[in-house]
C-alpha cells in the first residue's frame, strides 16, 4: 500500500493559536517537534481543535532555551479526521517553531 508522506512547517509561533495542520480525511500524524528558538524558557500548548473544543496533546510544556521536544515517539500516531485542526501556541511572542510529519489521507 502506498502512502503519501508530508510535512507542515510553522515558524515563529507566538501567543495566538497557529494552525499546524488542517486535516483532510483521516490523516495520521507521525511526528511533532516543537523548538524554542529563543534564549529564554517558553511554555507551549499543542492541541487538536474539533467542534469548538480543544483536546490537548501537550499543555503548559516548558521548553528550555534553544531546546526542542518531540511529542510523538516510538511509532505512536495520532489520527485526525476531516475538520480536525492541529494547533500550537506559546506564552512568548515569535518563540516557537513546529515541524509536523504526517501521512496524508491514509489509504487501504
Amino acid at each position: 500500500m502506498a502512502q503519501d508522506f508530508r510535512n507542515s512547517l510553522e515558524r515563529t509561533i507566538g501567543t495566538a493559536d497557529r494552525t499546524i495542520l488542517a486535516a483532510g480525511d483521516y490523516d495520521a500524524v507521525i511526528g511533532i517537534r516543537c523548538c524554542n528558538i529563543l534564549t529564554a524558557t517558553i511554555t507551549v500548548d499543542v492541541k487538536v481543535a474539533k467542534g469548538g473544543n480543544d483536546y490537548f496533546l501537550a499543555k503548559g510544556v516548558v521548553i528550555p532555551p534553544n531546546s526542542a521536544i518531540e511529542l510523538i515517539q516510538g511509532g505512536a500516531k495520532i489520527v485526525l479526521a476531516n475538520g480536525d485542526v492541529l494547533e500550537a501556541v506559546s506564552d512568548t511572542a515569535s518563540s516557537l517553531d513546529v515541524t509536523c510529519s504526517y501521512i496524508d489521507t491514509i489509504s487501504s
